[in-house]
């Protein structure tokens, strides 16, 4: 056997037209009654089985799409800021507009959704005056808005 035809049966390239088989199959004495003989599987259910047992974390991206989901809020009193959490504790994002609340109420709904994103190790980003962005862990937050806007406050 050559060389070349060696390093094919070795990757699967070549379906095993000279009987060489890299993978010997080893038969165990079994009871004559439940005896099955040995299924030679071919390259493609090899590969197949083989990437099955290589990823078995394997995530269907429908799933992940349908998870996905942003919630815009607008809180118009304290009570409010549980079920922002209850959201953020689901994995979704949220965007909470506080401009129309008052400042105090505001501030400490801000506290308290920094204390819920810090909790579950996720993220809370200024993104607008008085709107705040609070994404889970599994959302990654890229860039930054700048605080030229926010001078004058």
């Amino acid at each position: 056997m050559s060389i070349k035809n060696k390093i094919k049966n070795f990757f699967y390239l070549d379906e095993e037209e000279d009987g060489y088989d890299p993978e010997p199959v080893r038969e165990t004495p079994v009871a004559a009654s439940t005896y099955q003989s040995p299924v030679k599987k071919s390259v493609k259910e090899r590969r197949v089985s083989s990437v099955d047992q290589a990823v078995p974390n394997l995530v269907s991206l429908q799933n992940a799409q349908k998870s996905s989901k942003v919630i815009l809020v607008e809180p118009r009193v304290y009570a409010e800021a549980q079920d922002i959490s209850e959201h953020l504790k689901n994995k979704r994002s949220v965007v909470v507009n506080l401009q129309r609340i008052d400042k105090d109420q505001g501030i400490r709904i801000v506290d308290f959704l920094s204390g819920t994103v810090y909790a579950l190790g996720g993220d809370i980003q200024r993104i607008g005056t008085d709107i705040f962005l609070c994404a889970p862990d599994t959302v990654e937050v890229a860039g930054a808005i700048s605080d030229y806007y926010y001078e004058d406050l």
